[in-house]
């Protein structure tokens, strides 16, 4: 019996991809990414709305109870941050309770919405603004970005008075365009992050941040001048809003806190405006008594040259150059450290991404 001949198939060349199977996956992949997604948001807005409720029943049981009740949120917050960590304390569950004040009915809450939308609608007092942006944010697709941006511009008030009604409305398309989510936004959300108790340190910062935050966190503490590391990525708030610090120390020599953040890229007025806030922030709520003024200490790695600016309050200008300097790490050792930092951290991100 004689063989069959053998059939021959070329292969496709190894760059051909077939568009038709990269569509097929690349769709179920942004599927499951959107229901991962959305069952979080609604799990975390169904969990908070709850928190918030069965805080605002608690207090109106009576007069005795609302009046240590402050207390007690306070030592509450401090059980469940030590059991599910910081997305619970005390300022994320007075925002919870705020919550379902203001949206007392469970059954107006909005699978679209993101607890990050619902942050910037709880401080709207006008109730009527306050739907409009929410049916807006459901309609038009607003990331809670360009929520925060039209409420900051007041777009609601200037689309009810502007005559020229369709600029306006353009410039909220614009706005949109510009502040978009991406997956990668949401899969480093802190508030998610917060709520699945993962921690922020490695989602929020890129590798090259990350890097050069890891071995200027090592110089300090080997500079032998009293520091001792606090905190990285340290949350801190204000009535509406939350801010991360990169890194936070003690220095025990000059009892005062230093405050470090880490930008790739220019120096900008609104980098040194961010710190001030940070500071004023930091004596208001964590500097004792008996703590000098807090300090910030601002380090831009940019690819030319290394940019480090310490920034004081005008008030503390003078301990600042009197005392603390002897202290402290001159601006020229701080920028001769990060340009070595940057390099070294470049060449092993390199160096890894060869072998990967």
């Amino acid at each position: 019996m004689r063989d069959q001949p053998k059939s021959h198939t070329v292969p496709a060349p190894a760059s051909a991809v077939d568009s038709h199977l990269f569509s097929g996956i690349r769709q179920v992949i942004e599927h499951a990414r959107d229901r991962v997604q959305q069952q979080v948001n609604s799990a975390m807005v169904e969990a908070y709305w709850h928190i918030g409720r069965l805080i605002v029943e608690h207090e109106q049981q009576g007069q005795q109870r609302a009046a240590y009740g402050k207390q007690q949120l306070q030592q509450i917050a401090e059980r469940l941050t030590a059991e599910f960590g910081k997305g619970f304390d005390l300022s994320n569950l007075r925002r919870m309770r705020s919550f379902y004040s203001t949206f007392p009915i469970q059954g107006t809450l909005r699978p679209e919405l993101s607890w990050s939308h619902y942050r910037q609608l709880i401080p709207i007092e006008n109730p009527a603004a306050r739907q409009w942006y929410q049916q807006e944010t459901i309609t038009q697709h607003w990331s809670a970005r360009t929520l925060d941006r039209q409420i900051s511009v007041l777009y609601y008030e200037r689309l009810l008075s502007s005559q020229d009604k369709a600029a306006v409305m353009q410039e909220a398309q614009d706005n949109n365009a510009t502040l978009a989510n991406t997956p990668k936004d949401y899969l480093r959300d802190p508030y998610v992050l917060d709520f699945l108790n993962l921690g922020s340190t490695r989602y929020l910062e890129n590798d090259l941040e990350q890097g050069l935050i890891n071995n200027l966190q090592q110089f300090l503490l080997e500079l032998g001048k009293g520091f001792a590391f606090v905190e990285r990525q340290q949350r801190i708030s204000t009535q509406d809003q939350d801010f991360y610090i990169d890194l936070v120390f003690y220095n025990f020599k000059l009892k005062c806190f230093l405050l470090i953040d880490i930008k790739l890229g220019k120096l900008t007025h609104q980098d040194v405006g961010q710190m001030d806030t940070y500071i004023r922030i930091y004596d208001q709520h964590q500097k004792g008594e008996d703590d000098n003024p807090t300090i910030g200490l601002i380090l831009c790695s940019q690819k030319s040259e290394a940019v480090v600016k310490y920034s004081v309050l005008t008030d503390s200008a003078h301990m600042f150059a009197a005392k603390y300097l002897p202290y402290l790490p001159s601006e020229a050792e701080l920028k001769q450290e990060l340009e070595r930092e940057r390099v070294w951290v470049q060449q092993q991100l390199e160096a890894k991404n060869n072998d990967d």
